[in-house]
């Protein structure tokens, strides 16, 4: 008789089989193409108990079983202040999926709320320290973030559009206040169009939205309603009716940046003209 799977076996079998060329390949493309993952690496798969976290953590599963690189996960959930029914949903989903989390408290929105100035700013830099706080100490080397390329292409609109600068998201990078640790992006080639489809596939439900700012919102899992975020969002929409790759040509262009047609750029926070380049070309003429 045929040994009928588990409820999270369908799903894992989800990931490598029906998703494999949406989710699976593009999540193992982007471990390649950026060198995320290292052997002896201790990471911290970083869960907030959304879609995207949660997807993270049974990529990173499956990763850690199949690859001939060996390495370590730890599966951290930072409680900044949640409420008790976004706490238990993270919980089941956790059982549900097979994923061993390791929670810590912190009191991120106690703090953040009590402040009228920028606290969703606060808030994500709290967040981001007390994760690379606890993950250090439990002796892991990177965290691991579930910013996926739509996240990425947003971010830099967002950036040109809003705060007047071409602003991109790095696959990784090292920790400015944490030395020897460093973040990595492994969903970052996935679109969230998919991570979508293969919750409704699973009949998955996540945590929509934890910040007691929004916690009657439903759409935030999607990017916030009335966000800047959310107002990108939907002109990407829009200019995908005319053209369908416009996603994937924006993340190409921040590949591809020719820093030499440029007017001014910055590096390593020190702002730079094309006039440097322009004026070292006439003085060598002379």
């Amino acid at each position: 008789m045929k040994r009928e799977l588990e409820p999270y076996q369908l799903i894992e079998r989800s990931i490598i089989k029906k998703y494999r060329k949406t989710l699976w390949n593009p999540f193992v493309a982007a471990v390649k193409r950026y060198e995320l993952i290292e052997r002896g690496d201790k990471i911290a798969v970083c869960i907030s108990g959304g879609k995207d976290s949660m997807l993270m953590a049974k990529l990173m599963q499956q990763l850690q079983k199949y690859s001939d690189t060996p390495f370590e996960l730890v599966f951290l959930v930072m409680d900044p202040g949640y409420n008790e029914i976004n706490r238990q949903k993270i919980e089941n989903n956790a059982a549900l999926l097979h994923i061993p989390i390791t929670v810590f408290e912190t009191n991120i929105f106690d703090v953040a709320n009590s402040t009228d100035e920028s606290p969703c700013y606060l808030c994500a830099r709290m967040r981001r320290g007390h994760l690379y706080n606890k993950a250090q100490s439990l002796g892991c080397n990177k965290i691991a973030l579930g910013h996926h390329l739509s996240d990425v292409i947003e971010t830099t609109l967002i950036g040109m559009f809003y705060s007047s600068q071409l602003q991109g998201m790095l696959p990784k990078l090292h920790s400015t206040n944490f030395e020897g640790m460093t973040l990595i992006r492994p969903m970052y080639c996935i679109y969230e169009e998919d991570i979508l489809s293969w919750k409704r596939y699973n009949d998955l439900e996540f945590i929509q939205c934890a910040c007691r700012f929004t916690e009657n919102c439903t759409m935030c899992d999607n990017g916030g309603g009335g966000s800047k975020r959310q107002e990108v969002k939907q002109l990407i929409k829009r200019l995908k009716r005319d053209n369908p790759i416009i996603e994937k040509s924006i993340f190409n262009s921040i590949h591809a940046v020719s820093l030499d047609t440029m007017v001014g750029y910055k590096s390593n926070g020190i702002s730079h003209s094309f006039l440097e380049r322009f004026n070292e070309k006439t003085e060598a003429e002379k």
